[in-house]
């Protein structure tokens, strides 16, 4: 488990609400004493939770039926539900002695360099003074999020962020099963996954629950981006009593262990792969894709076609010939730009004009 065994434990909105959406807090009283337990034992932890909307909506008489569409006023209620739900998170850790602290989270702070060390070296210092960070994503500005992720990439790139031993993902399955339960009656649980392949995400296809915006699709890419950090992650029932402790100490059958990958990604090569949509698409011929794949920079003269509107410095998927995703990258020039220097080499252009698309320390080969 590495020295310092510091473990981010993620549950969803679903995993802390009753029936009717409304936060359950016998639930996270659970998840803060079994955070208390391992603390006890000198364990560093992070706890990233999802729930500001469904903490909110009750307060504002929005609850079930009434629950907003919208993105402006799910971005409100969140506003209101979040220091709901941080109090509830506070007292509960309280009796146990614990202090915890929020943090709240966008995509930029994994993209941009200097928001990305700030960042690290805040979660590290609430963690040296013995306080339990407690993780949301910032839904009050962060719309897009509400509407396409979850935490689970959050909490995978947090785990990154901390250098965490692993990463805990709380459900309402007992992990990743062989088959849909609601489907099929003799659905097993897979105990390890050595490496995410497309046949193990074609078993989880599909959407969260009603009151969580992920799925177990999205859980699996959570793990990938751990696997890729050299983390280890395990996807485990959050309402089985002690699962905390059976996931961080690898007991068998306490949840579906993901293995950490011997080679990993460097940080910032884990944002441009992970941490933020493509934009755009640049298709390249099959020469640009061999230079590509042994660490070459992507030059215009290699471009085919370019798809999307993007500004400069905006991450694009690079595709070959066969519409096949093979790279990620922040490209040097916008659509416009790239669509007048694309296919021409670099005597054939201007003067002044860029020849390069992506730099090499900007490009990741995309993990299959």
């Amino acid at each position: 488990m590495g020295t310092h065994k510091t473990i981010v434990v993620k549950i969803g909105t679903s995993s802390i609400t009753d029936d009717e959406g409304v936060i359950n807090r016998s639930r996270i009283a659970k998840l803060c004493a079994e955070v208390a337990d391992l603390r006890a034992e000198g364990y560093r932890l992070v706890v990233v939770t999802s729930g500001a909307i469904a903490a909110g909506l009750p307060e504002l008489g929005l609850g079930g039926a009434k629950r907003p569409k919208d993105i402006g006023t799910l971005q409100a209620v969140a506003t209101v539900g979040q220091s709901a739900l941080m109090a509830v998170y506070r007292q509960e850790f309280a009796a146990h002695g614990v202090i915890a602290g929020q943090v709240l989270l966008v995509p930029q702070d994994f993209i941009v360099r200097s928001q990305y060390l700030h960042a690290r070296r805040t979660l590290e210092r609430l963690l040296e003074l013995g306080v339990v960070p407690v993780v949301n994503e910032n839904d009050a500005i962060a719309d897009d999020e509400i509407r396409f992720g979850d935490n689970d990439r959050i909490a995978a790139l947090v785990a990154n962020l901390v250098d965490a031993a692993r990463l805990v993902l709380l459900t309402d399955t007992a992990g990743v099963l062989t088959a849909d339960p609601r489907i099929d009656a003799n659905a097993s649980l897979i105990a390890e996954i050595a490496q995410i392949d497309q046949r193990t995400e074609a078993l989880v296809s599909g959407a969260g629950s009603p009151r969580g915006s992920g799925g177990m699709a999205s859980k699996l890419n959570a793990a990938k981006i751990a696997a890729w950090s050299g983390i280890s992650t395990v996807i485990a029932d959050a309402h089985r009593l002690g699962v905390l402790r059976d996931a961080v100490e690898g007991v068998a059958g306490s949840g579906t262990i993901v293995r950490a990958r011997e080679t990993r990604l460097a940080a910032r090569k884990l944002w441009i792969a992970f941490a933020v949509g493509a934009q755009g698409t640049v298709t390249v011929d099959a020469g640009a894709r061999r230079a590509l794949e042994a660490g070459k920079s992507l030059l215009a003269a290699g471009v085919r076609k370019v798809d999307g509107s993007f500004a400069a410095g905006s991450p694009v998927e690079v595709v070959d010939q066969t519409a096949q995703v093979f790279a990620k990258g922040l490209s040097r020039h916008g659509a416009e730009d790239l669509q007048t220097v694309a296919g021409r080499r670099s005597e054939e252009l201007p003067p002044g004009a860029l020849h390069l698309v992506i730099h090499a320390d900007d490009l990741v080969i995309v993990p299959a």
